[in-house]
């Protein structure tokens, strides 16, 4: 399923959802929706916290998989950015998506489904 606030052609058989314009709509959407054991990728490091407060596993496109022990340090990372760029640091932004990041994020991927699928089955 890929949800966002603008038309996005998806492939076959995946679900699109259209959300209003405003600024936090998808992220607001996917984190009401988000079920126990669901798998949410995202590189927004707020909407994982939401994903994992509601049992769902969370997964960055890089494949950095975020955890109820990780998201804090994360969270904190994220505001301290926020702040030095208030000042005008410019950080040069998040290295481009390389080979390594796609095969970390597939592995991390099916490790997370396999996960999912083994505690869906317990409950």
């Amino acid at each position: 399923m890929v949800v966002a606030n603008s038309y996005l052609r998806t492939p076959a058989g995946v679900r699109f959802v259209l959300v209003e314009q405003s600024p936090d709509a998808a992220d607001d959407w996917i984190a009401d929706a988000a079920e126990p054991f669901d798998i949410i990728i995202t590189q927004d490091i707020p909407l994982a916290s939401r994903a994992l407060s509601k049992g769902a596993f969370a997964l960055s496109p890089k494949g950095e998989v975020f955890t109820q022990a990780s998201i804090g340090s994360a969270l904190a990372g994220r505001l301290i950015m926020e702040h030095l760029r208030s000042f005008g640091e410019g950080m040069g932004g998040p290295k481009p998506y390389a080979p390594r990041d796609r095969s970390r994020f597939l592995s991390a991927l099916d490790a997370l489904m396999t996960r999912a699928k083994t505690k869906k089955a317990i409950t």
